[in-house]
């Protein structure tokens, strides 16, 4: 996928099978996110992938968005999903399978795609940017790949919109800081514009959902990795932390909880 930052869980000395459980989990979860589905939803109809073409999911996970396109383009055309992941490509390929889906799985590269110039109808690339050092390169070869007027969307969190309620202000502003620093490309959703305009590509359309969580629910795996990480920084205090999570508690007893981050998408295609 290219070169990521050593905490990233697609970093290669991260791949490990407990880790691509974790993945697996992940990505799972993410699939059940309403904001997720809508903004897949806008997606699919502005890259409007059509029977015979080829397409390329590039870092496709456990393969759901591959298959999606593999229905989309029919048997007379080809879906290929990149993933670098052995672990998230096994899941690709048996889930494919089970599902008597025609796609195909290969590892690859984001920053060097083993695909000749001008041979892809449709590029699919959802929540990879944010984990790469270089995402315009990355963005340079999914131009490259494209037929003239061939299609592009691109996905990916802003990890700067991240909202955290209730709190005190300067406990929640330790902990989504603790996102930003998790990225390699941390405001990914914001820069998408300008690297699709600077790969030479025209832009079609944008989309934008805002992905809530359960206000219900204290994503507690997930406060606690960004309160402990703050509290070894020297952020917070113990007592902070430990008011956070009382004030979340209590907020998620009354269904008034709310955390949410933002993902933005944008729809280009390359010139005839």
């Amino acid at each position: 996928m290219g070169q990521t930052r050593p905490t990233s869980g697609f970093h290669a000395k991260n791949i490990a099978g407990s880790n691509v459980d974790w993945l697996v989990s992940a990505l799972d979860a993410q699939e059940a996110n309403d904001g997720v589905r809508r903004l897949r939803s806008w997606a699919y109809d502005a890259v409007a992938a059509r029977p015979g073409e080829r397409a390329v999911d590039i870092g496709c996970g456990t393969g759901s968005q591959t298959r999606a396109l593999a229905t989309a383009v029919t048997a007379d055309g080809e879906a290929l999903g990149i993933e670098p992941n052995p672990g998230l490509r096994a899941v690709a390929e048996e889930r494919s399978a089970a599902a008597g889906v025609k796609a195909r799985f290969a590892d690859g590269d984001a920053l060097a795609l083993a695909l000749p110039d001008a041979s892809v109808d449709v590029v699919w690339c959802e929540r990879v940017l944010q984990h790469l050092l270089e995402p315009q390169q990355a963005v340079d070869e999914m131009a490259r790949v494209l037929r003239p007027g061939g299609r592009v969307v691109l996905l990916d969190t802003d990890w700067a919109t991240t909202i955290l309620h209730p709190g005190d202000p300067d406990t929640i502003a330790a902990l989504t800081s603790g996102a930003l620093t998790a990225a390699a490309n941390p405001h990914a959703g914001r820069k998408l514009l300008g690297q699709l305009s600077a790969a030479g590509l025209t832009v079609d359309d944008r989309g934008s959902q805002a992905l809530m969580q359960d206000h219900t629910t204290v994503t507690w795996p997930l406060i606690r990795m960004l309160a402990e990480s703050a509290l070894r920084r020297e952020l917070i205090t113990e007592e902070q932390r430990d008011r956070l999570y009382a004030d979340l508690t209590e907020a998620a007893e009354h269904g008034a909880l709310h955390m949410s981050v933002t993902m933005f998408g944008v729809a280009a295609h390359r010139p005839e």
